[in-house]
């Protein structure tokens, strides 16, 4: 069995996905990996990893704001060092998750026709967000 791993930066811009399907292909296919198994890690706590629909934004829009209503921002959190948003946006994270795993077969990620892999930002503000692609197989 061969792993392969790589990290990438990308920026978010605020309260948005931010698609990375293209990014996660790209290194599956520097890996030179047939068959296997991706794992994608996002080094945060107050952004997630979501696999969903890639065709309609107005998906996206219905999540973010089911999400608001779910983990309203004017809550009555403890912590606030980081400001109104921040609880928030670690509620969100913990709701969602930071890692997905998508099966590869010849060479690629076996992802349904309308799925695409996102890095949902939490946060009122654009971050620099670490991704980490762990790839094992043969």
């Amino acid at each position: 069995m061969t792993h392969y791993q790589q990290k990438f930066t990308i920026k978010t811009t605020a309260k948005s996905f931010t698609r990375i399907t293209s990014n996660i292909k790209d290194i599956v296919e520097e890996s030179g990996i047939d068959t296997g198994l991706c794992t994608v890690f996002l080094r945060h706590t107050s952004a997630s990893l979501v696999i969903q629909e890639n065709a309609d934004p107005d998906v996206l829009t219905d999540l973010s704001n089911f999400f608001a209503k779910l983990v309203p921002e004017d809550g009555s959190y403890i912590h606030d060092t980081e400001g109104p948003d921040d609880m928030p946006a670690h509620i969100r994270t913990a709701l969602t998750k930071t890692s997905e795993q998508i099966p590869i077969d010849n060479g690629r990620l076996v992802l349904g026709t309308w799925q695409g892999i996102y890095i949902w930002e939490h946060r009122q503000y654009r971050h620099n967000r670490e991704v980490v692609v762990h790839i094992s197989g043969d």
